[in-house]
């Protein structure tokens, strides 16, 4: 008996167990979303390309496009243009478009439109970079100044984090004569990060130029530079101008590296306009797109993959265990008496279709008036097949003329009571009527009133918009009460309905 215990514990608890990683996995890790209601930002980036194309030339236009291999992913990506070839390339973790066409002259105008999101966009890429670099080559007066500058840098810093920091906070010193000295004048974010860049090389501290676009709906955006270093491990991201270390997250990552953004050949005036706008999406509807967009099948194995029509039935089918539940606990704890475990449960479903109210005033005429077909044929001394036979016949010709007078009278929903299962019908009509001869009228009616009740309260949890999206979503948690079931089993003290029974006992 005491090997047994243990061995029900452990199975409980192994299954609770299981049923909390899956779904804390599909919750952290996946990033489904806990209600059907969730949303996700949507964002719109339009760059707008402009120049004038030479007659006569062949005319070829480069830009650099996001690389996507970070934090967001495309869940579409376009490329407008009228008569030119599009081809894309990739070369040093950039990504980058080419439009070319043989011939075309004066404004011409291009588009490229992306539109990408965030929560599903899976790992981060763990690419590396170089931890040493030669140094620049300076002489004279600016080899001197940067000399002097590196000195207090080189006493102010521990490692490769704080001395590109220090360096930065340097530079942005613009009352320091040796930087004014080495920028010549030019404050400008490009001139400093030329800087930043020639004294950390004299250190051998490697530095990339990272160009951003900040995701600010209905405002102008221009690409912003940020610079990064690898420090053996991670990257490491600098604001040029501040000194800010880590890349905000509303920074999207356009390229990397000195190049411009656009360059054309058989063209002058080049001119890069971007607009940005968000809008959002349902979480699951947004986790379908992205499924079929990236490698991130994380919901090629969920119910979600099944066909739409597979579906719906199953959200149905899997709130049955809900139901379950209500009629062990109301049976089990409350001490309530009903038909059984599931004719509760199968009276619950029917409910959906002739909704609460109305199911239960058809259950309850079907129901008597079955009855009182039974017992007129308890007279006739029939044997259980052929009164079974005849009761449902009954039944069948009890709904279709509930149905006939309902449409009659205008009552539509009444036309929903031939989904009403009528084997269950059937059979409750049955057990009532043997419960009846057993043990008397008025237990019969307690039965069937336990059953009515126990079949609504199971209704009203399985219909619940909330509660069905995340057992459907987030099926594990059966096995949550699975155990919860098994623990029930072992249960061996007083219903409730058993503590007003014997209230008198617990006086004496």
């Amino acid at each position: 008996m005491r090997s047994l215990t243990l061995h029900l514990k452990v199975l409980i608890t192994l299954l609770v167990s299981l049923g909390v990683l899956i779904t804390a996995y599909q919750i952290f890790i996946q990033g489904i979303p806990i209600t059907e209601d969730a949303t996700d930002d949507l964002w719109n980036i339009d760059a707008k390309v402009e120049f004038v194309a030479n007659p006569r030339d062949p005319v070829k236009v480069q830009m650099f496009v996001p690389p996507l291999n970070r934090d967001y992913v495309s869940l579409n990506e376009s490329f407008i243009s009228n008569n030119y070839g599009v081809s894309i390339n990739r070369a040093d973790g950039n990504r980058r478009v080419t439009w070319s066409a043989r011939r075309a002259s004066g404004n011409q105008t291009l588009y490229y439109r992306l539109v990408l999101t965030k929560r599903y966009s899976g790992e981060k890429a763990k690419d590396k970079g170089p931890i040493f670099r030669d140094s620049i080559a300076v002489e004279g007066p600016e080899k001197i100044a940067a000399e002097a500058l590196l000195a207090p840098i080189r006493q102010h810093s521990a490692d490769v984090e704080t001395f590109i920091s220090e360096t930065i906070k340097r530079v942005n010193n613009l009352n320091d004569d040796n930087v004014k000295l080495l920028l010549a004048g030019d404050p400008s974010t490009p001139n400093k990060a030329r800087v930043i860049e020639l004294l950390l090389s004299i250190a051998h501290v490697p530095m990339e130029r990272v160009h951003t676009i900040r995701l600010a709906a209905d405002q102008p955006q221009s690409p912003e530079l940020w610079l990064r270093s690898f420090n053996g491990e991670n990257w490491l991201y600098f604001n040029p101008e501040s000194g800010e270390q880590g890349l905000p997250s509303d920074r999207l990552v356009w390229w990397v590296g000195d190049d411009p953004l656009i360059t054309v050949d058989g063209g002058k005036k080049p001119q890069v306009t971007f607009s940005l706008n968000n809008s959002e999406m349902n979480a699951i509807r947004l986790a379908k797109l992205t499924d079929e967009n990236t490698d991130a099948d994380f919901l090629e194995y969920s119910l979600y993959g099944l066909p739409l029509q597979t579906q719906q039935t199953y959200q149905i089918m899997i709130m049955i265990p809900i139901g379950v539940l209500v009629i062990l606990i109301l049976r089990n704890l409350g001490g309530l008496q009903t038909l059984g475990t599931f004719t509760p449960v199968l009276i619950a479903l029917a409910f959906r279709e002739t909704q609460l109210g109305f199911g239960i005033v058809l259950f309850t005429i079907i129901t008597a008036l079955g009855l009182s077909l039974r017992s007129y044929l308890e007279h006739l001394k029939l044997q259980m097949l052929p009164r079974l036979s005849v009761v449902l016949t009954f039944v069948v010709v009890l709904i279709a003329v509930i149905s006939l007078l309902s449409h009659k009278l205008g009552l539509e929903r009444g036309l929903s009571v031939a989904l009403f299962p009528m084997v269950i019908l059937t059979m409750t009509i049955e057990r009532l009527s043997i419960t009846w001869e057993e043990r008397g009228g008025g237990h019969a009616f307690k039965v069937a009133i336990g059953t009515l009740v126990a079949a609504t309260l199971a209704h009203l949890l399985m219909t619940v918009p909330e509660l069905t999206y995340f057992i459907f979503t987030f099926p594990a948690v059966l096995l949550i009460m699975v155990g919860f079931m098994l623990a029930m089993g072992r249960y061996r003290g007083y219903r409730l309905t058993e503590l007003f029974r014997f209230k008198a006992f617990l006086k004496d």
